[in-house]
């Protein structure tokens, strides 16, 4: 009978025989296996152990902690680092188990969880050594803490993951209506700060606070710009999926047209994040599902690996969707052609 151990098993075979296959494919053949952002955080790193500023590598554009994590790549060994990232992709998987068995069956719970360990697409990502898989494992253990009633952990861990990346402060509102003291409630209940509310605020801020600090302290307003400010005025003609990709393209650099579709860009993310935030409070997973696909899609800058962004949250949140399987299919198949109609067209121009 089919169980968590086995899909475990085949998710470790799966992400470590990928691990193999691109240290050969990376020795061999022209195109690399390994993500060119690994070896960014790696010389990031190296510049780290030197007592210097991972900013000192251009284009590292992460939190300090993350160069700090895979240090080992430095003393021990260049793939310390991918095999930290699976064993993150990993722990995904079980953080979306144990949400899973929330009101549902173990058969449930356990398919929810090898349609993440055995599938390919985040098994392919952590293996080429892309750090996306911290930030699943992260938003995922947020979520687990929440939902049991461990407010303060799930606070720290969110200040962490907000530190982290600054997506995930999305789901401040929906976290902080959930935390309502009745079922009966009214337009007051809905913002009065009760014990649990401040609790969630003060922990998440200070623990986002404190590391935040600490960065800046150590690496000065370098850090703030790459870490969070670039992120904002980002333009990216390479690699976008974005709906706005085009527009971009014609408007280039020019200071007037950059604010206005920043601006156009921001409303529709924000007013539809609100209305989620207030309509799905009361199931924290799949609201969290709905404006991780908002802020993906309606994003200015979109690449595969925000797809895992949503697509971590989606069997979590999969026993609570009402679906038909046709309609499953009907969604499932214009993602996948759109994304392989797009990716062979503009695989030449990136090699």
């Amino acid at each position: 009978m089919w169980n968590i151990k086995i899909s475990l098993v085949g998710g470790v075979i799966l992400r470590f025989g990928l691990l193999m296959f691109g240290k050969w494919q990376d020795s061999v053949m022209e195109v690399k296996f390994t993500d060119v952002d690994y070896h960014v955080f790696s010389d990031a790193s190296k510049h780290v152990a030197k007592g210097e500023s991972p900013y000192a590598r251009p284009t590292y554009r992460y939190t300090p902690l993350l160069a700090l994590m895979l240090l080992p790549n430095v003393y021990i060994c260049e793939l310390t680092g991918k095999i930290m990232f699976i064993l993150c992709d990993l722990l995904t998987g079980l953080m979306i188990y144990k949400l899973a068995m929330r009101g549902q069956s173990i058969k449930t719970a356990v398919l929810c969880c090898t349609l993440w360990l055995l599938n390919p697409l985040p098994a392919v990502i952590a293996s080429r050594g892309n750090a996306d898989s911290i930030m699943t494992f992260l938003v995922l253990s947020t979520l687990h803490l929440f939902l049991l009633g461990y407010v303060k952990s799930s606070a720290v861990v969110f200040g962490l993951t907000v530190h982290w990346k600054i997506y995930p402060i999305t789901y401040s509102l929906p976290m902080y209506l959930a935390l309502t003291d009745d079922n009966n409630v009214q337009l007051l209940d809905l913002f009065w700060p009760n014990k649990k509310r401040r609790d969630l605020v003060f922990v998440s801020v200070f623990t986002f606070l404190f590391l935040t600090s600490i960065m800046y302290w150590q690496y000065g307003y370098e850090f703030l710009h790459e870490s969070y400010v670039y992120h904002l005025t980002r333009r990216d003609l390479r690699h976008n999926f974005s709906p706005y990709f085009y527009l971009i393209y014609l408007t280039g650099n020019e200071g007037a047209s950059v604010w206005l579709l920043g601006l156009i860009t921001f409303l529709p993310q924000v007013v539809l994040l609100v209305a989620v935030s207030f309509y799905l409070y009361n199931d924290l997973p799949l609201c969290c599902l709905v404006q991780t696909s908002i802020f993906v899609a309606f994003n200015k800058v979109c690449t595969s690996q925000y797809f895992l962004w949503y697509l971590s949250i989606l069997p979590a949140a999969l026993p609570h969707i009402i679906y038909q399987p046709s309609t499953v299919l009907s969604s499932l198949l214009p993602w996948i052609l759109s994304q392989g109609s797009w990716l062979f067209f503009c695989l030449p121009v990136r090699i």
